[in-house]
């Protein structure tokens, strides 16, 4: 819900509150005046009669609005309403209606006062109309005014917003936020501006510093690689050095793919990867398990690739590779001897089986998603393939599980495709 309609949906609960309120003590309000009007009138009647009486001994000839009944019998005295025949129209209407007790010739008389309502009533419905019409309009008034000034006051949060949701880091661009009035939204948009260019030129940096580190780093172990190859040729390499210099050389080669894994992580995480193309899934997939061939063979694993679908993603090449290399290895690596290797894809979606060491009751399938995190401490991998498809995926909106099934130990990473994907 938008900002401005919950602040209208308030204002206009707070006012339907407060105007069904006040129409009810209104109601009550004039009807209750009206009606002590009437009392008020019956009243001084009744005062005027025994004054009358009281002078002349005799009711007064000239009658007064209203009705009067005299009766000998005891009625019941005070006010109250009453319903008595209208004789011109032919139908009950409402009276308010005085009954009281007077002295006539020496006999006790109950004298009741009757005055009509229906003029009150008619007047009472007159007044709620037109001040219940008087509220209604300005009520309406109020709320149209208030969406309109709040549409127009906001206008520059909602123009900063949209400049906000197209802005892109990759282009090393500062934000170029509108010029306003408003005191609260020209300092937010001051505030952005600065933030932008600082972040602006936080990314340049954090980018020229990946760039030359990855560079600077490469060579240097490119050049250990080569000479400890070189090294471990040497027919007059002493014996005792040989273990020591291949243990070396493995270090090395550990190191060089742990460079390369926060290397790519590091270039996921700041968007180097903008440029994408259609990539057809299904032919890199099959690829890739060719360029395999030999390592599961190595292992004899029971290959069962499961292709019901071609579905094409706008990826950039190299995260599409990585993203196959690093699954694949991992479930490779990771298998037993003689092990099952279940590849699966679809129009939505990559799914890997294999199987593998069981899991301890410590150990959580989503951890090893976390940077270095392995199964086997003892294993020579960096730990980073599950973090780099984790970075890919979520880099492109795709979504990647890690499932595990204990009897027959079974791991399965599925990888489902966001809307860069379409099947052919």
């Amino acid at each position: 819900m938008k900002l401005l309609a919950a602040t209208n949906r308030y204002y206009l609960l707070l006012a339907t509150v407060l105007f069904t309120v006040g129409s009810v003590l209104l109601y009550y309000g004039v009807r209750w005046t009206l009606q002590s009007e009437v009392e008020e009138r019956l009243f001084q009647q009744r005062d005027y009669l025994r004054e009358q009486v009281q002078r002349t001994g005799r009711l007064p000839g000239t009658p007064f609005e209203g009705r009067m009944q005299l009766s000998a019998k005891p009625q019941p005295e005070g006010l109250r309403d009453t319903l008595l025949l209208e004789p011109l129209e032919n139908e009950l209407e409402p009276y308010r209606q005085l009954t009281f007790r007077l002295q006539l010739n020496g006999q006790t008389q109950w004298v009741s006062l009757s005055k009509a309502l229906l003029e009150t009533y008619e007047v009472q419905r007159l007044i709620l109309l037109l001040l219940v019409g008087v509220l209604g309009t300005l009520l309406l008034g109020v709320v149209l005014l208030n969406r309109w000034l709040t549409h127009r006051l906001w206008t520059p949060f909602e123009q900063t917003l949209h400049q906000l949701q197209g802005y892109d880091i990759r282009q090393h661009q500062v934000l170029q936020l509108p010029v306003t009035r408003i005191e609260e939204f020209a300092q937010l948009n001051h505030t952005l501006t600065q933030l932008s260019e600082r972040v602006a030129a936080d990314y340049a940096t954090l980018k020229e510093f990946t760039e030359n580190a990855a560079h600077e780093t490469r060579t240097p172990l490119a050049i250990m690689q080569a000479k400890l190859e070189q090294l471990l040729q040497l027919p007059d390499l002493p014996a005792p050095a040989g273990p020591l210099v291949g243990d070396l050389y493995a270090a090395v080669q550990r190191l060089a793919r742990l460079h390369q894994g926060l290397t790519l992580l590091s270039k996921i995480e700041n968007q180097q990867f903008a440029a994408t193309q259609p990539l057809p899934l299904a032919e890199l997939l099959r690829e890739k398990l060719g360029q395999l061939e030999e390592f599961m063979q190595q292992k004899n694993l029971q290959l069962d690739v499961q292709i019901s679908a071609e579905p094409v993603l706008l990826m950039h090449p190299a995260l599409a590779d990585s993203l196959l290399s690093n699954l694949l290895h991992n479930a490779i690596r990771h298998n037993q001897l003689g092990g099952l290797l279940r590849v699966q894809l679809s129009a939505t979606e990559l799914m890997i089986t294999n199987a593998g060491p069981a899991l301890t009751a410590q150990q959580e399938p989503a951890q090893f998603f976390e940077r270095f995190r392995k199964q086997n401490a003892a294993s020579e991998s960096p730990g980073l393939g599950l973090s780099i498809v984790q970075s890919i995926t979520g880099f492109y909106g795709f979504t990647v599980t890690y499932g595990y099934a204990p009897d027959p130990p079974r791991h399965t990473l599925r990888v489902r495709f966001g809307p860069a994907a379409s099947a052919r």
